[in-house]
């Protein structure tokens, strides 16, 4: 831990003294978190001590390092948004949970419908533009979301997306009551991504140590959670092109691994398989030949697969050139994950992580083809990783740690947790208080930075467009409700 000019760069997963958290004066804060290079992962207010601090965890990628650091504000302060339009979503979010008030901020819309909630869409007077409202009541069985589009014609000129429908009051129910059943039920399709950031920050907090064998369990579960994702997604981008061969082997093949997972912890998603203080399921000799298989078959399902749909030119006409997000624009916004590397962007939440010799990979087109195949690419890459942590696995301990731990936090302490979801990172940060309580739990998923970077890819697309634009982030509406 380093503490320089009121800046206190940390670890992923180190236990901070609350008294040891920086605090500089609101102009040094914004000039700190403002220039281009630095990339903000979580900003939030709370009030302590009768006055409003903002917190601000910031990250630089290239060096792979971690910084925290925070300013007090009145009822109000310059909104920083106008300088870092990234930070838009954070300060909605500060002014509708706190009433602190960014001034100057562009749109302070809601962030998550509330009751009586009655915002008003933003409209269009020319009278050769019409609205499409879809939602949240969908005709698939997906969650719900409402999408208004302003269009000319069959062209996409501005859609604007409205959650919140489903606002569970998670970080909340986590203050109160933390569990591992309630962090793996987060987000269904991050099972093992959410329940691992909290039993990470968990554990920091309460001092445990988990062996590497349970370490190494848990990475092989996220890279499976990342490969299953990532095979069912390639195949619904198929669908939505109308390649129809596609979308059925590639949902095929999605269920060998989910039926792996499944084998080894009771649940196609990994429910049950993390626990405060290790995992509760071993990967046995059995258990690992199955994983292999598994591996060997997908790998060439796969392979065959996306060879033969990125060689029809029917599928590439639909996925080239549409849903365009490049990497200025990206970087604005502030995407994260496969979303952002896909269009040029060289950040990865792994680098923070227990891998070896990690190597991010990125395309540069930033179009649906991009996000597309490099769901492919990243298929590949956790195949070689799995691989990698099994053979690892031989040379730990012969066995995973069975006791029963209980939560027990040190008082007046702060923890971050990064985890490299298969949308992108997910982030917890808990605080606790003078008597060992949880203060303060915030969250943040891939789908909080990434839903406006879908907005606006579909702009200037046609309307029909939206569809495959919209599987090719594949966004969560609990994700980001929370």
């Amino acid at each position: 831990m380093d503490v320089n000019m009121n800046i206190l760069e940390f670890k992923n997963n180190q236990k901070i003294k609350r008294a040891d958290i920086p605090v500089m004066d609101y102009e040094s804060f914004s000039k700190k978190i403002l220039p281009y290079e630095v990339r903000v992962i979580n900003l939030f207010a709370k009030k302590e001590d009768g006055k409003n601090r903002l917190y601000c965890i910031f990250a630089d990628d290239k060096n792979k390092k971690l910084f925290l650091t925070t300013t007090y504000v009145g009822e109000s302060y310059p909104s920083l948004t106008l300088s870092k339009p990234c930070l838009h979503l954070f300060e909605r979010l500060i002014y509708e949970e706190t009433g602190i008030m960014p001034e100057g901020h562009p749109f302070l819309k809601p962030v998550r419908k509330q009751e009586g909630n009655t915002y008003k869409f933003l409209e269009s007077h020319d009278i050769q533009t019409h609205e499409v409202a879809v939602g949240p009541v969908h005709a698939g069985i997906i969650e719900p979301g409402h999408f208004r589009f302003l269009c000319n014609g069959e062209r996409v000129i501005h859609l604007e997306i409205q959650l919140g429908f489903q606002h569970r009051g998670i970080e909340d129910l986590l203050r109160k009551r933390p569990s591992i059943q309630l962090a793996e039920s987060i987000c269904g399709d991050e099972t093992i991504a959410q329940s691992l950031a909290y039993a990470r920050a968990m554990e920091s907090l309460s001092n445990i140590e988990i062996t590497q064998r349970e370490k190494l369990i848990r990475l092989i579960a996220l890279e499976m959670e990342r490969m299953a994702i990532h095979v069912g997604d390639i195949g619904a981008v198929a669908g939505d092109v109308a390649y129809s061969i596609g979308a059925n082997v590639l949902g095929v093949t999605r269920t060998l691994v989910i039926n792996t997972m499944l084998e080894l912890s009771g649940s196609r998603f990994g429910k049950g398989l993390m626990k405060f203080g290790g995992v509760n399921f071993d990967i046995d000799l059995t258990m690992r030949t199955k994983i292999l298989n598994m591996l060997e078959e997908v790998c060439d399902r796969t392979d065959k697969m996306v060879e033969a749909m990125f060689a029809h030119a029917t599928v590439i006409s639909r996925l080239e050139n549409t849903g365009f997000v490049g990497k200025k624009k990206a970087r604005e916004i502030g995407l994260v994950g496969m979303a952002a590397r896909a269009a040029g962007e060289e950040f990865d939440a792994r680098v923070f992580d227990d891998y070896e010799d990690f190597e991010i990979t990125t395309m540069k087109t930033g179009d649906v083809y991009a996000r597309t195949y490099l769901r492919y690419l990243e298929i590949k890459k956790s195949a070689k990783i799995i691989k990698n942590l099994l053979n690892k696995l031989e040379d730990t301990e012969t066995e995973i740690n069975n006791k029963r731990f209980s939560l027990n936090l040190e008082p007046d302490c702060f923890v971050f947790s990064i985890v490299e979801g298969w949308r992108g990172e997910v982030a917890h940060c808990v605080m606790t208080d003078k008597n060992s309580y949880i203060e303060t739990y915030k969250i943040k998923g891939a789908s909080f930075n990434n839903w406006f970077g879908l907005a606006l890819a579909v702009r200037n697309n046609q309307i029909s467009d939206f569809p495959v634009c919209n599987k090719s982030f594949n966004l969560s509406y609990c994700g980001f409700d929370l």
